[in-house]
């Protein structure tokens, strides 16, 4: 070998990568952070399920009331038995009534209530119960501001019409009554922290 001339060793590329790539350390990959959004979305579904039952019990409760107030005086005549029942009066039918649907209908709204505690990112059930709670909502405000006022009306009648007041006459009557109607504004409470738990969780969606 002449001392002028130089030597060439090829290295292969795979063995120079391994050489280069030796002493550093592994890339980590980090972890996708786990959305938060499921879990808000399941503590709001057990919320609306234990609100649900709440106004299932006020509903029915406010139904059951009125259905069964009525009252006989202890005095009567040969002719006449003075007596109250609420099918007498219109509007405390209505009442009954409206809060009866209101009642069955939360009833049936338990499985979808159920589906979303469980599937917190379905779209299609909640939307369908803040509809349907909207609904129910609407019926409740209107059968206890109806039986509200004729409530006002029994209690403190009014002298323009010459309507007397007949709850100084049938007491328990008026009294079951109003508790009647105390029962249906606790359900229209309940019913509208329901669509607005329907509605937060839309918004998260």
């Amino acid at each position: 070998m002449k001392s002028g001339d130089s030597t060439t060793i090829d290295v292969p590329e795979s063995a120079a990568r391994s050489t280069s790539s030796k002493g550093k350390a592994p890339a980590v990959v980090a972890a996708a952070p786990v959305p938060r959004a499921a879990g808000g979305k399941r503590a709001l579904a057990i919320f609306d399920l234990v609100l649900r039952i709440s106004a299932i019990v006020a509903a029915l409760a406010a139904a059951a009331a009125m259905g069964t107030t009525e009252e006989t005086l202890p005095f009567f005549t040969q002719f006449f038995q003075f007596q109250a029942e609420y099918d007498d009066i219109p509007t405390f039918q209505f009442f009954t009534i409206a809060m009866a649907i209101v009642g069955g209908y939360l009833v049936l709204s338990l499985p979808f209530s159920i589906v979303c505690m469980v599937r917190p990112r379905a779209v299609g059930p909640r939307v369908v119960l803040l509809i349907l709670d909207l609904m129910a909502l609407t019926l409740t405000t209107a059968a206890g501001a109806a039986a509200a006022a004729m409530s006002y009306l029994a209690h403190n009648g009014n002298p323009n019409t010459n309507w007397l007041p007949i709850c100084q006459q049938f007491g328990d009557f008026c009294q079951k009554a109003t508790g009647a109607v105390i029962g249906s504004l606790i359900a229209g409470a309940l019913l509208s922290m329901l669509v607005l738990i329907s509605a937060m969780a839309l918004r998260r969606v």
